[in-house]
């Protein structure tokens, strides 16, 4: 068995950012241009029924010698503590595989326009799947967002404390 995987991409990533910003994704309408020649012309057929997509994409512009395998600052910002790179959404990650969840606007052919997509005009595709909700986790989802407070509780970007399961209250904390 090989411990080589080898990928085509399926379309790129058109219009939307030209460089990669951290923050509002959200608002950035783009379109991914699916490849004929990798795709048959009825292999979006359907995709319009749901509202968003999961669409896997390579950081192709995520330096080889950037990738980090051990833990770093996020967005490496120095107040907030070192975490694994398995705990973060960063480029700079073995394999430099993305993923997203974005909102389908349309779909034409093997066209698609997409909102909320953080990958840059020209980016490989790897993949799409559409989302269901059958397939969402169950449960609480719990994260790790902001920066660590000492308070015990992790900060927001409005530096609130909010409470995290990760991080324990200590006694005579107080929410901030």
């Amino acid at each position: 068995m090989s411990n080589t995987i080898e990928m085509r991409p399926i379309g790129f990533v058109r219009g939307g950012r030209a460089e990669p910003v951290d923050d509002a994704w959200d608002a950035v309408e783009a379109r991914i241009e699916l490849d004929a020649t990798q795709l048959g012309p009825d292999a979006a057929a359907g995709l319009d029924a749901f509202s968003h997509a999961e669409v896997i994409f390579h950081f192709d512009r995520a330096s080889a010698a950037d990738v980090n395998t051990g833990a770093r600052h996020p967005r490496g910002r120095k107040d907030w503590p070192p975490v694994g790179i398995l705990a973060q959404r960063g480029k700079d990650r073995p394999n430099r595989i993305g993923v997203t969840v974005c909102r389908i606007l349309s779909v034409d052919g093997l066209s698609l326009r997409v909102r909320g997509l953080d990958a840059v005009d020209g980016t490989p595709v790897l993949d799409i799947k559409p989302v269901m909700k059958g397939f969402l986790p169950r449960g609480d989802i719990r994260d790790r967002t902001g920066r660590a407070s000492s308070c015990g509780i992790i900060g927001n970007a409005r530096g609130r404390c909010l409470r995290s399961r990760a991080v324990p209250r200590r006694a005579g904390a107080r929410d901030r």
